[in-house]
């Protein structure tokens, strides 16, 4: 089986299914996906559509409610509170995968729920890992992610090192779980953590020099047309630029909504500019 991990809420559910969907579509054998879905509550119809990846495609798909369990209470108090309120803190799923996951998980994929998969994750999965505990892409404006405005220094990072992108991991899951993150940044001052950019921080610190660094096909990020030449084999739309605004460009716009199903992309769009519309009148 090739194992996938997923987390997102309500308001991803359209992008999620073409992430899973495209995962299916360009697999060798859809029947060896085995999807991992992490989310913090599904609206019935929502739900009923990522659900309906294991009957379309045949994946195996395991769904879990986060708000209907204890899972990352107790694990997320223990780390440190972040000043940086943007991403949701189910991404801390990520460090507790070797808990989450079924005994005798060897590799996983952990996957964003902003992309786009065009070829055969197979070949991801059967890459010689050279005892790395992450294969990753390395982050293009890692300057600004580890320094912030003005590039400011920071005692834990340095700019000469290399820092990955956490949106899309293969996993050495019997390395991973040996990992103890919370004593990997226990000595840190807290004014430093307060800067941490969620777990693609503590990953980038604790599992220094245990990164693979893969092909930046894997993980192409922020997508333009241009980009399209090259052959990604991941789209990561992972800036404001998302293909399901019309007044963007980015590559494969066109196949995306037609990867989401145009059904599922209207309703999806039309719901987020309600979302938009509510967030400028301050009604959310």
């Amino acid at each position: 089986m090739h194992d996938i991990v997923l987390t997102f809420d309500d308001n991803f559910w359209g992008p999620a299914y073409a992430t899973m969907r495209s995962l299916c579509l360009t697999s060798t054998d859809p029947r060896s996906l085995r999807f991992h879905v992490f989310h913090t509550g599904l609206r019935p119809d929502n739900r009923a559509i990522i659900q309906s990846i294991a009957g379309d495609y045949g994946a195996a798909l395991h769904l879990t409610d986060l708000k209907q369990s204890d899972i990352l209470g107790a694990r997320i108090a223990a780390f440190p509170r972040i000043r940086m309120k943007r991403l949701n803190p189910i991404v801390y799923v990520r460090l507790f995968l070797k808990e989450l996951l079924p005994a005798g998980t060897a590799r996983v994929l952990y996957i964003d729920a902003d992309t786009f998969v065009r070829n055969p994750i197979e070949n991801l999965f059967a890459i010689d890992m050279q005892g790395k505990v992450i294969a990753a892409v390395l982050q293009p404006d890692r300057m600004h992610c580890i320094a912030g405005r003005d590039l400011k220094a920071r005692s834990c990072f340095s700019m000469a090192e290399p820092y990955y992108n956490a949106g899309v991991m293969l996993i050495d899951l019997e390395r991973y779980g040996q990992v103890d993150f919370i004593a990997g940044i226990k000595d840190l001052p807290a004014e430093e953590l307060e800067q941490f950019y969620y777990d693609q921080d503590i990953l980038n610190f604790v599992l220094r020099g245990q990164f693979l660094e893969l092909d930046p096909r894997w993980n192409m990020q922020n997508p333009e047309p241009a980009h399209e030449v090259f052959d990604p084999h991941i789209l990561h739309y992972s800036s404001d630029s998302r293909p399901w605004w019309p007044w963007t460009r980015v590559a494969f716009k066109r196949t995306y909504r037609h990867l989401m199903t145009n059904a599922h992309f209207y309703r999806y769009r039309r719901e987020q500019y309600s979302r938009l519309v509510k967030g400028w009148l301050g009604l959310r």
